[in-house]
């Protein structure tokens, strides 16, 4: 399947046109910041694999084909999906992961209220090493997450078709982006972090100050390209305090 797949996007969307839409996102310094593991230096820009586009062209296909009877995104055109969609959550992975390569093997993330899998797969495109939880309660919404996870035969990845206030684990990194009832979700989703462990926010510059409410270490939002007003916002949880005879 993977192959016809394959065979279909190359004729919906050239990779090279998939580049240059990505490109802003994978362009620019990464901030150094003692959170990220093993400490590495920022890069100035970043490139996809052939094997990593193709996996792009694969999922968009799907994705615009199971839209046509799902609704999974009110983005209908190819290269704004591309844009919209993809290149945020490429942003984040950057962000989250600037040296994909040195992404340990045992690293969790869930993606909270994941939808049509943004930002979790391209997470997972981006640093292949991440275990990834996709937490979506609609059914639809679900069995689409589980036929891309078949469809890109994608390793350590999994769909949670639940209440995310059921799951009872935590991650070293857990995502959130256009979930419904911002304000109620941030709550549950800073539940799922584990201690010293990063929620990252792709939200509007006007949610930055409720999300600031909940007690997390909260970096500097970082504007998202291309974009008048999203932003990435990162926060850490605090470590839980050891008493001294510990």
């Amino acid at each position: 399947m993977a192959g016809r797949a394959k065979a279909t996007i190359w004729n919906l969307m050239d990779l090279k046109r998939i580049v240059e839409l990505l490109r802003p996102f994978l362009t620019g310094t990464v901030p150094r910041d003692l959170s990220f593991r093993g400490g590495f230096s920022p890069e100035q820009s970043a490139a996809l694999t052939e094997t990593q586009l193709q996996q792009i062209a694969i999922y968009l296909d799907l994705l615009l084909r199971w839209n046509s009877r799902v609704s999974l995104t009110a983005v209908r055109e190819p290269e704004q999906i591309i844009t919209r969609h993809f290149g945020e959550s490429l942003f984040a992975a950057r962000q989250l992961f600037p040296s994909a390569k040195l992404t340990s093997a045992d690293s969790p993330l869930f993606d909270f209220g994941s939808g049509a899998g943004f930002p979790g797969f391209p997470i997972k495109i981006w640093a292949p090493h991440v275990e990834l939880t996709l937490i979506e309660s609609n059914q639809k919404k679900a069995t689409f997450l589980r036929e891309v996870i078949r469809t890109l035969s994608l390793g350590c990845a999994e769909v949670f078709s639940g209440r995310a206030e059921d799951f009872q684990r935590q991650a070293d990194v857990v995502t959130l982006r256009a979930v419904e009832k911002f304000e109620r979700s941030l709550p549950i989703a800073s539940d799922l972090v584990a201690p010293g462990g990063r929620l990252a926010l792709l939200i509007g510059e006007s949610q930055v100050s409720f999300a600031r409410t909940i007690s997390f270490r909260w970096q500097v939002p970082v504007p998202i390209p291309l974009s008048s007003n999203r932003v990435l916002l990162i926060g850490i949880k605090a470590p839980p305090i050891r008493n001294q005879g510990d």
